[in-house]
């Protein structure tokens, strides 16, 4: 991990000028904009994009033991095998083999590769050819390689990395990640929407209040101050050397103002504040299947104890920002199928605003409705939605630096080390204050 500046010195490095919002440009998206926001094949400038960076694929445990089955992985549209090879070390490959195309999903995982059942050609898991039975030249498998891309494990997770061999970056070192197993609790469920408007709904802060009203638990509840649903809130959105900080404040009592903030973590990972010190953090990551589908991963952890009995079984029964998926796989139980269990009686009574139970599923639930790709050109946004602007600017500006060969920020390992907390504090300190102070 890099050791990266003291942190006195990274407040006045990290952070650029706050993101100003003149009035002109709440605007809508426009449908090349929303394009170049939304598709992460390989040759779209998204996609290249999200490829500099290591990507979480699925968890460890799915490859359980050396020579195990293959696994199917899908990301950015890219249809792949991860396998666990004879020396436990883990493979991420492109699915079809280079002979026929046959799916490499069926094939037989032994002695340090993977072997093709259609003719039986193996590879290791660099996507070496180590045999091609039938071929009498031996040095035809040298000729022959099948796609592969370097797979790394932390935090019970195999992660893995797309983009150009020459610029792979440091591995991640988000805090969850690193936190003892007992410490965390993980999660990931299919979301049928495209993987921007999942970031969004993330950031949307003023769905907060009305989408989840009647779901919060009395933990979460008891460590915040009671507002008003229409009090006055500022948003500030402060530009980093990671990504983004987000914070919005409102004054429960006069001379003093309640934050909360919240990160953005290069690619696609959120860092979710805590209202107290005993209870835990949260975080989300939303990596791209298809443009279509994104794999939602929701972590709860504790970096300073171990996460107590009913934390887990709430979180495994899918309270909070997690939510419960079908056995064996990774789709939600509560879906669009089964209109994600909204009961009536419960919403016109009050004691959920939507009848919907969990907060995980409120969102998915929400967010698959806009469609599997939200038509932005359709929008009418307003000033409560700054943060959402903010977001859409900030990911247009980094392609359009991208064209021009500029580095994206948070590759560097000790970038991903960044925490946020709700805090009360005195009125007139700004953002950039508090933020130094925690």
């Amino acid at each position: 991990m890099g050791a990266g500046p003291d942190p006195a010195a990274r407040i006045g490095r990290v952070f650029a000028p706050g993101l100003a919002l003149r009035a002109s440009e709440i605007r809508i998206v426009n449908a090349r904009e929303n394009q170049l926001l939304t598709r992460t094949g390989p040759d779209t400038p998204m996609g290249q994009l999200l490829r500099r960076y290591w990507i979480p694929a699925l968890f460890s445990s799915q490859l359980p033991e050396p020579d195990c089955a293959p696994v199917r992985v899908k990301l950015m549209g890219e249809e792949l095998v991860a396998i666990r090879a004879t020396d436990g070390s883990v493979g991420v490959l492109q699915e079809r083999c280079p002979h026929r195309r046959a799916s490499l999903y069926f094939g037989r995982n032994e002695e340090q590769g993977l072997r093709c059942v259609y003719h039986g050609w193996k590879f290791a898991v660099d996507g070496t050819c180590l045999e091609t039975p039938g071929e009498p030249n031996e040095n035809f498998k040298t000729k022959i390689r099948l796609g592969s891309y370097p797979a790394h494990e932390q935090g019970g997770i195999v992660w893995t990395y797309m983009g150009p061999s020459e610029l792979q970056p440091e591995k991640p070192q988000l805090e969850w990640s690193l936190v003892p197993e007992s410490h965390r609790f993980v999660s990931k469920r299919i979301q049928e929407s495209n993987w921007f408007q999942a970031l969004e709904g993330g950031y949307d802060y003023i769905h907060v209040g009305m989408l989840h009203r009647g779901s919060m638990t009395e933990n979460m509840t008891a460590a915040m101050p009671k507002f008003k649903f229409t009090a006055p809130v500022l948003q500030e959105i402060i530009e980093t050397d990671y990504g983004l900080l987000f914070g919005r404040r409102q004054e429960p009592e006069p001379g003093q103002a309640y934050w909360t903030l919240s990160q953005l973590v290069m690619p696609f990972h959120k860092v979710l504040p805590r209202q107290a010190a005993d209870q835990t953090r949260g975080a989300h990551a939303w990596v791209p299947i298809d443009d279509q589908h994104c794999m939602l991963w929701s972590i709860d952890y504790h970096a300073e104890r171990p996460l107590r009995d009913d934390e887990v079984e709430d979180a495994h029964n899918g309270e909070g920002i997690h939510a419960a998926t079908i056995p064996g796989t990774d789709r939600a139980v509560l879906n669009k199928d089964n209109d994600y269990g909204i009961d009536r009686a419960v919403q016109k009574r009050g004691d959920s605003f939507t009848g919907i139970p969990g907060f995980g599923t409120q969102d998915s639930a929400i967010q698959e409705s806009q469609g599997t790709i939200c038509d932005r050109t359709e929008e009418h946004l307003c000033s409560s939605d700054k943060q959402i602007i903010a977001l859409r600017r900030y990911f247009l500006k980094l392609l359009k630096a991208g064209d021009a060969g500029v580095t994206p920020p948070g590759l560097e390992a000790w970038s991903h080390c960044v925490k946020t907390e709700n805090v009360t504090v005195a009125a007139d300190l700004s953002l950039r204050e508090v933020a130094a102070r925690q």
